[in-house]
């Protein structure tokens, strides 16, 4: 902002838009302190931005796109951000190792991940996704274990006590999973508890943690919380991630593994 007399009504708004557009989010304080307004004229702000749909307001800031996440069946988020999935896939894929033993979560990011797997040698695999053991058990060089529990209608994945027990049983080099929503301050989440609840089991047997996530999954959240930020090892996600979100995961000593778009 130049020293010249303070923006108006419609100016603020615009400037405001501007801003979410560059960084994906915004503090209150940091907008009024940008505009050289009170925090209250910019609470008011965004409170008719946010009524016209242009924005959504989240703990004293403001951000594009809704943080909240709806439970959506798999066949309809699979149509969704192909070329992104398809890459991080091929990409994760890559890191799978001679003899390997790993395990894959549930999610359509994990379908285009189990696609790309194309093992040299013997791979064993352990998964609650009803899909990607239909893609792997076709490829003779892959020994799948699926495990068992309550079908989820809407990710055609296993939860529950059988699945969560069955883990107890083995241990792998890595863990590959997909999340509903990656906020830096509230961590990993999922719309399902009985979904969450597995995810941790998962973590639990695998020395390391993977997780494949398109760039529209950051800054939202889902209803169930997995974990912190810190119990991860890596992400793998695609350029469109902005530079904002990619400086606080690096602050907070989080590897991120991005491939072009």
């Amino acid at each position: 902002m130049s020293d010249q007399q303070p923006l108006n009504l419609n100016e603020r708004h615009q400037y405001i838009l501007n801003v979410l557009q560059q960084q994906g989010s915004a503090s209150v304080s940091d907008l009024a302190s940008r505009m050289r307004v009170s925090e209250v004229t910019i609470r008011k702000d965004l409170s008719v931005l946010e009524q016209q749909k242009k924005l959504y307001r989240a703990h004293g800031s403001a951000i594009l796109i809704s943080p909240y996440i709806s439970d959506r069946h798999v066949s309809e988020k699979e149509k969704h951000n192909v070329t992104e999935k398809r890459a991080i896939g091929i990409k994760a894929a890559e890191s799978i190792t001679a003899n390997d033993s790993i395990i894959i979560a549930s999610g359509t990011t994990m379908l285009y991940f189990a696609r790309e797997i194309k093992p040299q040698s013997h791979l064993t695999v352990i998964t609650a996704s009803v899909q990607v053991t239909s893609i792997l058990s076709q490829n003779d060089l892959v020994e799948v274990y699926q495990l068992g529990g309550f079908v989820r209608h809407s990710s055609v994945s296993v939860t529950g006590n059988f699945a969560e027990e069955m883990l107890r049983n083995f241990h792998c080099s890595k863990l590959f999973i997909g999340v509903d929503g990656i906020d830096p301050e509230f961590g990993l989440t999922t719309t399902n508890v009985m979904e969450a609840n597995l995810n941790r089991a998962m973590m639990n047997a695998s020395q390391k943690v993977i997780v494949l996530a398109d760039s529209t999954k950051f800054g939202r959240r889902g209803f169930s919380k997995i974990c912190e930020l810190e119990s991860i090892d890596e992400i793998i996600t695609d350029s469109n991630i902005s530079p904002l979100m990619l400086q606080q995961l690096n602050d907070r000593g989080i590897m991120v593994n991005i491939v072009n778009i």
